[in-house]
């Protein structure tokens, strides 16, 4: 009998820990966003269109985070998917009041690759500078090539156009000039359209932060062209 009532108690237990949301930093695919767990609590910050935030703190109660302001309750289900989570608001109206009007939070987060959390990534851009200014391009193309191989599942886009560029003119004066080309390929599109026309494509603050490097990009295609 003894034996029956634990196995019992094991079947019953088994799928309250596998509905446990693990520890740890996540981020969103893409790029937009971060998940935090620990300790119990979740927070969620994340940058839509234009500037605009979300963000949203409360209590994980198995695979639910439940977010609570003056009365009025955010639940999210928190889904394991690719080694991350599908974070999906259950409460979709309520969870509305945490972000700002072009933002949102709902998406997949994922377990960073190694090198690609947000302190790895800013000290191997850091690094790469050193050797860029120091006029080591094989080092500075050893150091940034990675981080757009490994990490581009959670970079955002503004980041991968910023790390395209850097990694461009690395390689033009690595004499790589068909490389160079391969790495702005995904940018020769709107580079090739007129500022007028793309500015339609983004919100006011998200186009000042591209077109800097658009016409990077524009640059380094001419010089990286034949």
């Amino acid at each position: 009998m003894k034996r029956t009532i634990f196995a019992l108690a094991f079947l019953l237990a088994t799928p309250l820990a596998q509905a446990q949301v693990a520890p740890g930093k996540y981020i969103a695919e893409h790029g937009f966003g971060t998940l935090d767990i620990k300790d119990g609590k979740f927070e969620i910050v994340s940058v839509g269109g234009n500037g605009h935030t979300c963000g949203v703190e409360g209590e994980m109660k198995g695979a639910t985070g439940v977010a609570e302001d003056e009365g009025d309750i955010c639940k999210i289900d928190f889904k394991a998917k690719d080694g991350g989570y599908e974070v999906t608001p259950t409460t979709p109206d309520t969870c509305r009041n945490y972000c700002g009007a072009r933002a949102y939070f709902e998406g997949l987060y994922l377990k960073p690759a190694p090198g690609c959390a947000d302190e790895a990534r800013e000290a191997t851009k850091k690094s790469f500078k050193t050797a860029y200014g120091a006029k080591d391009y094989a080092k500075a193309q050893t150091l940034l090539a990675p981080v757009l191989q490994k990490c581009a599942r959670t970079l955002g886009p503004m980041e991968t156009a910023s790390i395209r560029n850097d990694l461009a003119i690395t390689l033009y004066h690595l004499g790589k000039k068909a490389e160079c080309r391969k790495v702005l390929a995904p940018m020769a599109e709107d580079a090739a359209k007129k500022d007028d026309d793309l500015m339609a494509d983004y919100p006011p603050s998200d186009w000042d932060t591209f077109k800097p490097l658009i016409k990077a990009a524009r640059t380094n295609l001419a010089l990286c062209k034949g």
